[in-house]
């Protein structure tokens, strides 16, 4: 995260004000953490502005959701976790939904940096208690951070730097540092889910032992405003608000999990989860296809005013996207940049956004896209200088070429845009043999794009119309949800329509997004194969950064050296959601900045369920 003269422009076009330089106060006992601004709300505070303290209490929220569910272990990296399972766990410190980076003590009432940032230590708020009574202890701190390295490779490379964690005084937990000055990762421990380490080691109903290590479908302990009611497996799951929560009261939980129980329903098929919605089989709908949005909601219930719809930008404030084509550089044909270049030049966005958007859209130019530090133009002053100190380890384009995606949109663009990805291609070593572009050996470069969003095939077949043009076999592979997470996991595909979203605060995160020590931990989000020694020293100096400014230039180098070895395809972006639901709800009058907040800070309204048919009560 690095601050600098455009970035505050960036900020204010915004409506934000440019944040502060802010750095926790070391040595001493604090309430909350912030990695960009100054804490807003003060130790005592009564509870966040945005939320209604007085929201009534009551109704159930209906939820729909794809695919299915397998596990109720929330840190397992095999199979499919439930929905909703954040309702039931908690985390040592919790976000306010109108700030960014910034979070307040919730299990945990205090943390203490050391002054060198080279460890943190975490008070346990004495009130905290599992649903059995039990308190939550720094051990069950340790345990669980303990077991989420143990079982889950893309979290023994997020807290790569943590060295050790351990009860350091009664209730109190310290995780110690390789390194000093990373101000992120006392940040991001403060979000670790924790765990009843008596409840896992203890035995079920039936007297056999439990394992963290296994999947469960047994109602599972937490510590949170919610419990598991009942469920169908694979298919249905009710969360009952607990009435003896014992953070009711506490001023990040005031005005909060406002409903008596929130439900979700599973669904396989896309065209049945939207019928079931119309059909007030559920309450609201979140809304990604640009044609459905436009042309999909003419039905009774939206004219006569039972179901609305609204666009939420609060929900993009604090966000950005790299949505993609992401080739496998796992697979030998896309380790060559002039095959992946290629892709790019046959994609035609700009056909899309006019025929099939309603231009809805724009097309991603930045790994940080939506987000005031995304690069544009030429580098200067600090981010060149981080690009200076790395020369020769990133592409010499990045100081001479700002990047830029080729445009499309006409059949004369068209044909010039496939003129030049035949010729990058034919320098990687291809030769058109009549339709046909094939390898010395006569083989034709073939592409499996694995997906399994039905919407998207739509996309997927522009750029498979454009490259059989010039002889390359793109075949689209639809699978199920469960095969697609199973495969994307193992890294089993050529490639994928996927994505990375990105915060305020980029850091350790990039590892397993970027960096090479992922590249072969099944789970990672190294969809693209990426393993450079640039990019890992870019990530590296990222998370050492000691202050915002350094953090920001270093975010603009890296977003440049990404662009500029054309690991992707960008695909496009939308800054706002649409959401459309069935008007039972009410809401705060005025939202936090960074969320519609929904279903959290909304409440049951028993006036509008009556005028629109009162399910869910």
């Amino acid at each position: 995260m690095k601050f600098s003269a455009f970035l505050a422009a960036g900020l204010l076009a915004l409506g934000l004000a440019a944040p502060a330089l802010a750095q926790t106060p070391t040595g001493v006992w604090v309430h909350a953490d912030s990695l960009t601004e100054a804490p807003k709300y003060p130790q005592g505070f009564a509870h966040f502005d945005y939320v209604n303290p007085d929201a009534p209490k009551g109704g159930t929220v209906r939820l729909g959701t794809r695919g299915g569910f397998d596990t109720f272990n929330p840190i397992l990296p095999k199979g499919t976790p439930a929905a909703g399972l954040g309702l039931i766990y908690e985390t040592l410190l919790t976000p306010s939904l109108d700030e960014v980076n910034t979070s307040y003590g919730l299990l945990a009432d205090a943390m203490k940096v050391a002054d060198d940032y080279g460890a943190v230590t975490f008070r346990m708020n004495p009130d905290a208690r599992w649903h059995d009574g039990q308190p939550v202890t720094a051990e069950d701190v340790v345990w669980s951070f303990e077991k989420l390295i143990e079982l889950s490779p893309t979290s023994t490379q997020y807290y790569a730097n943590v060295t050790s964690v351990q009860v350091s005084a009664p209730g109190e937990v310290t995780f110690t540092f390789d390194m000093t000055g990373n101000r992120e990762l006392p940040h991001i421990l403060g979000q670790i889910t924790v765990m009843p380490q008596h409840w896992w080691e203890g035995t079920d109903a039936a007297g056999k032992p439990r394992n963290i290590g296994e999947s469960t479908l047994e109602a599972p302990l937490g510590s949170g405003p919610y419990q598991l009611q009942g469920f169908e497996a694979g298919r249905t799951i009710t969360y009952a608000r607990v009435e003896d929560y014992w953070a009711k009261d506490h001023p990040t939980q005031i005005g909060a999990n406002n409903f008596d129980a929130l439900s979700y329903e599973y669904f396989l098929d896309e065209a049945v989860w939207f019928e079931a919605f119309k059909g007030d089989q559920f309450d609201w709908w979140s809304e990604y296809t640009a044609r459905r949005w436009a042309t999909g909601f003419d039905f009774p219930a939206v004219a006569e005013g039972r179901v609305v719809r609204e666009e939420f930008h609060e929900d993009y404030n604090g966000r950005g996207d790299m949505t993609a084509f992401i080739p496998n550089q796992r697979r030998e044909k896309f380790q060559d940049q002039r095959v992946r270049r290629a892709l790019n030049h046959a994609f035609d966005f700009e056909e899309l956004n006019a025929t099939l958007f309603y231009n809805q859209y724009d097309r991603i130019d930045s790994y940080f896209f939506g987000l005031p530090f995304a690069a544009k133009g030429l580098p200067e002053g600090d981010a060149l200088a981080v690009l200076e100190s790395v020369r020769d380890l990133v592409p010499e384009k990045v100081f001479t070429e700002a990047y830029a995606n080729p445009v499309n949109g006409d059949p004369t663009r068209l044909r010039e845009n496939l003129r030049t990805a035949l010729n990058l291609l034919t320098e990687a070593g291809y030769r058109l043999d009549g339709t046909r572009l094939v390898d010395a050996g006569g083989t034709q470069l073939g592409i499996e794009l694995l997906m399994h969003q039905p919407t998207l095939e739509p996309i997927a077949a522009n750029l498979q119309r454009n490259l059989a043009q010039i002889g390359v076999d793109l075949q689209i592979r639809m699978v199920d949800t469960p095969q697609y997470i199973n495969r994307l996991r193992s890294f089993d595909y050529d490639m994928i329509y996927a994505g990375w979203a990105q915060s305020f605060s980029p850091g350790n995160e990039q590892r397993y997004f970027f960096g090479s020590g992922s590249v072969d931990d099944e789970g990672s989000r190294n969809y693209a194969g990426i393993a450079d020694r640039g990019i890992d020293a870019l990530i590296d100096q990222l998370i050492a950064a000691k202050d915002r400014e350094t953090q920001l230039a270093v975010t603009e180098a890296l977003d440049r050296a990404l662009l500029a070895h054309d690991y992707v395809v960008p695909g496009y972006a939308l800054r706002y959601s649409r959401i459309a639901r069935w008007d039972r709800f009410s809401r705060p009058q005025a939202l936090p900045q960074f969320s519609n907040g929904f279903p959290t800070i909304w409440w049951w309204d028993e006036a509008k369920a009556a005028r629109t048919g009162g399910a869910g009560q």
